[in-house]
C-alpha cells in the first residue's frame, strides 16, 4: 500500500487526485495527510471520509475551526499548521497548492527523501537554484504532474541518455481563450472572457495564466529546471486541440509525443504509479473520431508574457522568482477587477526592470526576492489602476 499526502486537497488537483485513488484497486493507496489553506467545510468533509492521520491547515483561524469540528468525531486526526509533517508519514506527496505558497511543500518533501508529484510549478520556478541540490538526496525525486512536463517525462523514457540524444523539447499550448485575437481586440476583455478556457478545466489563476501565455512561459522555465536543457532547446508550439501534450525531438530526427484527451487524472496517476503505469484508463482517445491535429507558432507580440518568461529564465538567479511573484500580483489584481487583462504583462515587465540581480544561496533569499518583487508589483498595480 502506497501512503499518499495531498497538499491542496480541496483544490482542482487535490480533488482529481482523490478521484484517481478512488478509481484504483482498494488497498493500492492510503491517504495519510491532506492540507488546505482555509477551506474549513471542505477539508473537514474530506477528513471525515478519508480518515487521514494528519490534516494541515495554513490559516490559523481556519485551523482552530477545523480542529473543533474534528473533535466532535471519534476520529483520531492530528490537526497542524506545519506542512512538513505530511512528508514524514507519506511515500508520495502530491503538491497541488497554487502559487508560491507551494514552495514549503516542495522543499520539505525533497528534504525528507520522498517522491514529489509536482503540480505546483511556481515553487520550482522561483526556487530552482535552491531546489536543485535537494534532488540529490537519497529517495528524493520529482515526477511532474503538469500535463506538458509529464508528457516530456514519458517521452524521455525512450532514450537511454537524454543528455546525448535530445535536440529539443517542444511544449504544446492550447493558445487559451484568446488564440488568434489581435492586441487591439484584447484591450477590454472581461474576467469571464479570460476564464473560458477552450479545453481544460482549471482554477482561476492558472486559467488566466493560460490566457496570457504566462502559464506556458512558466512551464518553459520549469522544463529547464526539470530536464536541464538550455532555453535555446526549449520551444513552444500552439496546438488548439490539446491532444499532443508535448514532444521531444531527438538528434536522429525522430520526434516522440504523448497523446491523450485532456484529463489531468492521467498525469496524476502516472506520478503516483511511476515507474509502473496505472491500470485505470484516463483520457484514452477514440481514434475513429479524432480528425485533425493543428500546430502553429505563438503570437509573441500579442502575448508578451511568453517572451518575459524566456527573458527571466535566461537571466536566472532570482529573476524567475520575481517574474512569478509579479505575475501572481498582477493576476490577483485582474481577478479583483483592479486592472485590465492587457495591463498584466505591463505590470510584470515594469516590475522586472527593478530586479536586483541577486543569486540565491538559500531559501531565505527566495523568500526575500518574492517579497521585494511583490512590493514593486503592488505599487505598479496601484499606478495602473489609477489610469
Amino acid at each position: 500500500m502506497k501512503r499518499v499526502a495531498i497538499a491542496g486537497s480541496t483544490g482542482s488537483i487535490g480533488k482529481q487526485t482523490l478521484e484517481v485513488i478512488s478509481a484504483s484497486n482498494i488497498g493500492d493507496y492510503e491517504v495519510v495527510a491532506i492540507s488546505a489553506n482555509a477551506s474549513v467545510a471542505e477539508i473537514v468533509a474530506q477528513a471525515r471520509t478519508l480518515k487521514p492521520k494528519l490534516v494541515v491547515v495554513s490559516d490559523e483561524s481556519a485551523r482552530i475551526n477545523v480542529a473543533r469540528e474534528l473533535l466532535t468525531t471519534d476520529l483520531k486526526i492530528e490537526v497542524s499548521g506545519d506542512s512538513a509533517q505530511m512528508c514524514d508519514i507519506a511515500d508520495v506527496v502530491v503538491n497541488g497548492v497554487v502559487g508560491f505558497a507551494g514552495l514549503s511543500v516542495t522543499i520539505a518533501t525533497l528534504k525528507a527523501g520522498r517522491r514529489l508529484a509536482l503540480a505546483n510549478k511556481e515553487s520550482l520556478i522561483a526556487a530552482g537554484p535552491v531546489v536543485a541540490p535537494l534532488r540529490k538526496i537519497a529517495g528524493a525525486e520529482i515526477v511532474p504532474v503538469d500535463s506538458e512536463h509529464c508528457a516530456i517525462h514519458q517521452c524521455l523514457r525512450s532514450s537511454d541518455d537524454s543528455s546525448r540524444d535530445v535536440a529539443k523539447l517542444l511544449l504544446t499550448a492550447s493558445g487559451g481563450p484568446f488564440r488568434g485575437r489581435s492586441k487591439k481586440s484584447l484591450e477590454h476583455v472581461t474576467i469571464e472572457d479570460a476564464l473560458q478556457h477552450p479545453t481544460w478545466s482549471m482554477g482561476p489563476k492558472i486559467t488566466v495564466d493560460s490566457s496570457t501565455l504566462m502559464n506556458k512561459g512558466l512551464e518553459v522555465i520549469e522544463a529547464h529546471e526539470l530536464f536541464g536543457l538550455d532555453y535555446a532547446s526549449i520551444d513552444v508550439v500552439v496546438h488548439p486541440q490539446s491532444i499532443v501534450h508535448s514532444m521531444v525531438e531527438f538528434y536522429d530526427g525522430a520526434t516522440i509525443a504523448q497523446l491523450s484527451l485532456p484529463d489531468m487524472r492521467l498525469p496524476i496517476a502516472y506520478a503516483l504509479e511511476y515507474p509502473q503505469r496505472s491500470t485505470v484508463s484516463f483520457g484514452a482517445i477514440d481514434w475513429t473520431r479524432l480528425s485533425r491535429l493543428d500546430f502553429e507558432q505563438p503570437d509573441r507580440d500579442t502575448f508578451r508574457c511568453l517572451a518575459l518568461a524566456y527573458a527571466a529564465g535566461r537571466v536566472g538567479g532570482t529573476a524567475p522568482a520575481w517574474l512569478s511573484a509579479a505575475n501572481e500580483v498582477a493576476v490577483e489584481a485582474f481577478l479583483a477587477g483592479a486592472v485590465q487583462w492587457s495591463q498584466i504583462a505591463t505590470i510584470i515587465e515594469a516590475t522586472m526592470q527593478h530586479h536586483d540581480g541577486l543569486m540565491p544561496e538559500q531559501v531565505e533569499d527566495i523568500l526575500e526576492a518574492d517579497k521585494v518583487a511583490r512590493h514593486w508589483a503592488r505599487d505598479l498595480v496601484r499606478k495602473e489602476s489609477a489610469k
